[in-house]
């Protein structure tokens, strides 16, 4: 499923797109950037986590976490 979300962070707001994919049984979202990068998330208990090569910084995989996991509480009810 695609979905696009808006994060407001350090006085702007930023469009990401965000595609919702399952790899080798696990739930993952490839979320691309203004800019055409790309980063693959997962989650892992509560934990949003990263691949290594994509090297976020821990605000913004958080707040991209945050927004995926309010996306899913909206779609389960």
């Amino acid at each position: 499923m695609r979905y696009e979300i808006v994060l407001s962070r350090n006085g702007y707001k930023q469009v990401l797109q965000v595609i919702a994919e399952t790899y080798k049984k696990w739930k993952v979202w490839k979320v691309k950037f203004q800019d055409g990068t790309e980063a693959i998330l997962f989650k892992s208990g509560s934990l949003w986590m990263q691949r290594n090569e994509d090297d976020l910084d821990l605000g913004l995989l958080n707040a991209i976490g945050e927004r995926i996991d309010r996306l899913n509480l909206g779609l389960s009810i």
